[in-house]
């Protein structure tokens, strides 16, 4: 699908164009996933470099139509350095994204979606259950965030973060889930275990009471869960290939 781009926009350097090529890939698979939500919710990436920018979302696009050239660049205070397709964003994605890219240096990106089959377990009293291999292999990963309303409040930054601590999955009570990676393809495989442990998970409850693993394959499959953001490295590459088989123009 073609987009129309800013009118003021310059290609970056390489390491940027990079990261944005990776971003809007990664839009485009939430899209061909049914992860979105129109407009709502938000993926970021940090710009390579110092000055502590970092892309999000033009606010109003929906996620099927994002490129690299159409995010918007804005500072860790919300103001927007680079326009892209429409020189606004999400305050409430400012909010939340903004938060994690100044507590976790090595937060390379941070994926936030209201994917239906994440918000019902975000909103069950037990959280994510260890129904399935993708839920175990997640559930080391995992913190909580109760719900303080629409994220428009800043001061909501500092509980975030120190609900979120050192994981990289977070289930926002009654409201989502977040992710976080060290690049776009790290914090997406953690986005894609955790969204098919949550359909297994609401598939599973509606049949009737669980069979759940024992306490020994936990801590075993706990010790393996460590290693799940490498994953990414492999099934990064893969998506993108599929993206490009697809005939899509994320990349421009």
């Amino acid at each position: 699908m073609s987009t129309t781009k800013s009118q003021t926009f310059t290609k970056p350097n390489d390491a940027e164009w990079a990261v944005r090529k990776d971003l809007a890939a990664a839009y485009r698979l939430v899209a061909l996933y049914g992860w979105d939500d129109l407009v709502f919710t938000h993926l970021s990436a940090r710009v390579p470099g110092p000055d502590h920018h970092f892309l999000i979302n033009p606010y109003g696009y929906l996620f099927e139509e994002i490129t690299a050239s159409s995010l918007v660049k804005v500072d860790a205070e919300g103001e927007i350095v680079d326009p892209g397709a429409t020189n606004r964003i999400n305050p409430a994605g400012f909010t939340i994204h903004s938060a994690v890219h100044m507590a976790r240096e090595e937060a390379g990106a941070v994926l936030h979606l209201h994917a239906a089959d994440g918000v019902a377990v975000s909103a069950h009293a037990d959280g994510l259950l260890p129904l399935s291999q993708t839920a175990m292999l997640c559930l080391p990963h995992i913190a909580f965030h109760d719900y303080e309303g629409v994220a428009l409040d800043l001061a909501e930054r500092e509980r975030l973060i120190a609900d979120l601590g050192d994981k990289d999955i977070m289930m926002l009570r009654n409201h989502g889930t977040l992710t976080v990676g060290r690049d776009v393809g790290e914090a997406f495989i953690y986005m894609h275990f955790l969204m098919k442990a949550c359909q297994i998970q609401v598939r599973t409850l509606g049949m009737g009471p669980p069979c759940l693993p024992s306490a020994a394959a936990l801590d075993t499959t706990a010790e393996q869960a460590q290693q799940l953001g490498a994953a990414g490295k492999l099934a990064w590459p893969a998506l993108l290939r599929k993206l490009e088989r697809m005939g899509s123009d994320y990349a421009t």
